[in-house]
């Protein structure tokens, strides 16, 4: 048997700015309309898609697999827009990256609050 991830909802508080900031962010052809979603494609035939629950919603991590050159162009972006960013999931060491694994890791949130990290190495893979 074959099980591969294929998409999850992520709420949010307005699903057009979320998605929006998602695909400027990590350079992605833009949301498309999914029912009432808001479908953001990754690789693999994995989607985010983008949903206004109704109701108040603890934020999630989401965390994502990125090349030297992505992480440069992103980590750039980030810097650029001054978002708030940390070498950790505690937020202990601001306005820096990580170097876990043999690669390069930082934390910051999305518009709705939700924390996401992008990393270089998987994690593990530098022992």
């Amino acid at each position: 048997m074959t099980i591969s991830f294929n998409h999850t909802i992520v709420a949010a508080k307005d699903k057009q700015e979320s998605a929006t900031f998602f695909t400027t962010l990590f350079g992605l052809p833009d949301a498309v309309p999914a029912g009432h979603f808001l479908a953001v494609a990754l690789d693999n035939g994995v989607s985010l898609d983008f949903a206004e629950p109704p109701i108040e919603f603890q934020p999630q991590h989401y965390a994502f697999l990125v090349g030297e050159d992505d992480f440069d162009r992103i980590y750039g972006l980030i810097v650029e827009w001054g978002l708030d960013h940390w070498a950790d999931p505690r937020q202990t060491l601001p306005g820096t990256i990580n170097t876990n694994d043999g690669g390069r890791g930082v934390y910051f949130l999305d518009p709705s609050g939700h924390y996401l990290e992008i990393i270089t190495r998987p994690y593990g893979s530098g022992r």
